[in-house]
């Protein structure tokens, strides 16, 4: 709960809920935050199952986790009414 006790890891997850997988650089500049910053955030929401990440390349690329354990996908439905 912690981990979602957070604007903009919510808004991370809201932009990741409205499309696909996303860069770094394109989450930070949607939710108007410095790379750095973004990036502390996104580690949080790995830790907590919420997201799983793609390196290609030099760059990271982020998706909600299409295998997160049943209880993150029942939070998110709750929070987002999926």
């Amino acid at each position: 709960m912690k981990a979602l006790a957070n604007r903009r890891r919510l808004a991370i997850i809201e932009l990741l809920r409205k499309g696909d997988e996303k860069s770094v650089g394109e989450i930070a500049d949607n939710i108007k935050l410095s790379f750095r910053a973004t990036s502390k955030h996104l580690s949080v929401l790995m830790h907590v199952d919420i997201l799983e990440k793609e390196q290609r390349s030099l760059q990271m690329f982020y998706s909600l986790n299409k295998n997160a354990p049943g209880m993150v996908k029942q939070l998110l439905r709750t929070l987002f009414l999926v």
